[in-house]
């Protein structure tokens, strides 16, 4: 398997979910998954299952889903929990983790040596995740 391929165009927030708002520090595309880089810029990153540090790998709970594009330092709101249209074609029951490509889904398979599991939403059908961020702090054998 390989990364979702997600439409933009087509990420929509499930009704009332929790969003927090911020500055892109890097291009992102709705769908991309995000964190706060609270040490450095204050501003939202690509989050990245092999980065150098654990706040990039989801470890503070700063992490969320863009749901709009934008370039860096533009505005940006993310979304940190519940239910959302992906624009992505997904399998219903699977989990889907953060991968190794910035910003990017991938099921447990694409999880290989040195990436970190961080466990992004379970599908709820083949549209819709559920998002629940759980960082584990284990890398891959």
């Amino acid at each position: 398997m390989a990364d979702l391929v997600i439409t933009a165009a087509n990420v929509v927030a499930g009704t009332g979910t929790p969003t927090k708002t911020g500055v892109a520090g890097a291009a992102i595309a709705a769908g991309d998954i995000v964190y706060l880089d609270t040490a450095t810029t204050g501003k939202w990153q690509l989050a990245d299952s092999d980065a150098a540090t654990a706040d990039a790998r989801g470890k503070t709970g700063n992490i969320g889903v863009a749901l709009n594009s934008a370039a860096a330092n533009q505005p940006i709101v993310v979304q940190t929990e519940g239910p959302i249209t992906l624009g992505a074609v997904l399998t219903a029951g699977t989990a889907y983790y953060l991968s190794d490509t910035p910003g990017k889904l991938c099921p447990v398979a694409d999880i290989t040596g040195g990436d970190y599991y961080t466990l992004v939403g379970l599908a709820a059908s083949t549209t819709v995740l559920n998002v629940d961020f759980q960082y584990s702090g284990v890398a891959s054998p």
